[in-house]
């Protein structure tokens, strides 16, 4: 096991999806604070200032996480210039935006392959590296709907619950190897996800269409947080001696989600006899 993880007050991040969004301000941050990161995007030119701007403490390399070959190369690169890999954040994914009827399944394989098997393309690619070092941290980027839905974009929001899934399952295995995992839950925030680069429409019904501009509607109406308040939350998290597993940003997020549960054990109650009764 090295022991750079103890003599080291440094963090070297791998970070996916780094030219926008929280993954830019994250990467930003993490170097503004003295952390060496390695900064993933699939247009290399959308990074390169942070050359320019953090020299020898950053390394930009060009990746699509759909292609796990890449990813591989990109994780291994990675650690063998800086020597280890202390936190791995896949934050790469957008969003598709359609009613369920209204979207192809190419569009949803698609969404899929970025934000769900891109994520597990980087994880399988890392974690050899860090059962070796005997620590580590793997961040995933989530969202408050990983928890709870909206119409329109289900899609989106199924593939952040499947996200959680195997977060959650990937922590209890790889936990005795020394290595933790915590979820980031954001919530609506004013960043460039709502740009096209990070949405995907799917082909429009009419008879959706007035739903949909009411969706809309509502949803320029939600309060956004600023992104830049973000790194304080996430800089504790990895600080942390005992991160944890699912990590809320947004002041929001918690009132919707206990809403949400308080609902479903109401229903799962309500029908409790009907469920009994199954068990045959």
């Amino acid at each position: 096991m090295s022991d750079q993880k103890t003599t080291d007050s440094t963090k070297v991040w791998f970070i996916t999806g780094a030219s926008r969004g929280f993954g830019r301000v994250w990467t930003e941050a993490a170097l503004k604070r003295g952390d060496k990161v390695v900064a993933t995007a699939r247009n290399l030119k959308s990074i390169a200032v942070l050359n320019e701007q953090f020299g020898d403490n950053v390394l930009t390399l060009e990746l699509d996480v759909t292609n796990a070959t890449q990813a591989k190369e990109a994780v291994q690169k990675a650690h063998s210039h800086f020597g280890r890999l202390d936190v791995v954040l896949n934050n790469a994914g957008y969003s598709l935006v359609g009613t369920i009827e209204e979207a192809s399944a190419e569009d949803v394989k698609a969404m899929y392959d970025t934000n769900i098997f891109g994520a597990v393309a980087v994880i399988q690619a890392a974690l050899p590296i860090l059962r070796e070092q005997g620590y580590g941290h793997i961040l995933g980027t989530s969202s408050n709907l990983g928890h709870v839905t909206l119409p329109v974009i289900g899609y989106y929001a199924s593939s952040k619950w499947a996200f959680e899934a195997i977060h959650e399952s990937l922590s209890i295995e790889v936990k005795d190897f020394g290595i933790k995992v915590t979820i980031i839950e954001p919530g609506a925030y004013a960043t460039e996800f709502g740009s096209q680069e990070s949405l995907k429409f799917a082909p429009g019904i009419e008879v959706y269409e007035d739903f949909k501009n009411s969706f809309f509607q509502n949803l320029q109406n939600l309060e956004r947080g600023k992104p830049d308040a973000t790194p304080a939350g996430l800089f504790a998290a990895v600080d942390a001696e005992n991160p944890p597993l699912r990590l809320s940003l947004g002041s929001n997020n918690l009132s919707w989600v206990k809403g949400a549960y308080a609902e479903r054990m109401a229903e799962w109650e309500a029908w409790e006899d009907v469920a009994i009764a199954a068990q045959g």
